[in-house]
């Protein structure tokens, strides 16, 4: 199965240029930081503001305490991607698991658990950001915790709806007329099953992420100075946009182009693993 679904992935031409447009940032990100002559965090009085320059100098230009956009950029790709792909497997463990839960025994135990779902859905973003920065100090970490909290509440409503289509199958009703236990069923039976949905919701959910904490960043509740976010990198440069546009374009760019190969490799993999064209 899993050689079927990397065939169908490869003939999704979108998919694979996105995936491999994806490689190249993550590999750029990891590696221009540690070949390039300047750091993210050492200013150069010499060359504030710094017009970006191909040959012999800094090809993103500088910031206003110069330092080289390029390293800036590449270090706020690696911040953004850490906290989406984090958060993301974070949301979409607790989604899932409490989605199928829900799905799978019904009942009130269904009607509690989405109840819950509900109630934290009317909890407002920002004044809970607020209160766990009063609670626990300017920490990187809340960012994880924050976008955490309420990320995976849209994965759960999804999958539980999901799970109610699956339960009537053949193969569940086999499966519970042997015995299976809930746990087995849900972890062995469900959760396979429920892969391409999954796999799209994690791809959604990491751009959905990255803009969560490019929202925290300009607000002052995301990452803190002198580390950097494309979030972060894009709110500077909204500032400075009409006497150094550069200062935006790079970090703009960027964050549009993981978005928009995130959304592409997510539909993919969707189709690659929908467990009904397997027969195809």
């Amino acid at each position: 199965m899993k050689g079927e679904g990397w065939m169908r992935l490869r003939r999704h031409r979108a998919a694979m240029l996105s995936l491999w447009m994806l490689g190249l940032v993550v590999l750029a990100a990891l590696l221009v930081p540690l070949f390039s002559p300047y750091h993210y965090a050492v200013p150069d009085w010499d060359a504030i503001f710094g017009e970006p320059r191909w040959q012999g100098g800094h090809v993103f230009g500088t910031d206003n305490l110069g330092r080289d956009m390029l390293v800036r950029v590449m270090w706020g790709c690696r911040i953004s991607l850490l906290v989406g792909v984090l958060a993301s497997l974070v949301s979409v463990l607790i989604g899932v698991m409490w989605g199928a839960t829900a799905g799978y025994v019904g009942g009130r135990l269904d009607s509690t658990m989405m109840r819950l779902v509900d109630i934290l859905y009317s909890v407002p973003f920002i004044p809970l950001v607020i209160v766990l920065s009063v609670l626990f100090g300017r920490n990187f970490l809340l960012v994880f915790v924050a976008i955490g909290a309420v990320s995976w509440l849209d994965i759960a409503r999804i999958v539980r709806s999901q799970t109610l289509s699956l339960k009537q199958r053949e193969f569940i009703e086999a499966a519970h007329a042997l015995g299976v236990r809930t746990p087995t069923m849900i972890f062995r039976h469900l959760v396979p099953n429920l892969l391409g949905i999954v796999v799209v919701c994690a791809t959604l959910t990491i751009p959905a992420v990255i803009l969560f904490e490019a929202l925290l960043s300009f607000l002052g509740l995301g990452v803190h100075p002198p580390l950097a976010s494309l979030g972060s990198l894009v709110a500077e440069g909204v500032v400075n946009l009409q006497s150094h546009p550069y200062m935006l374009i790079s970090p703009a760019v960027l964050l549009a182009l993981i978005i928009y190969c995130c959304n592409y490799l997510g539909d993919g993999l969707r189709d690659a693993l929908d467990p009904r064209d397997r027969g195809a």
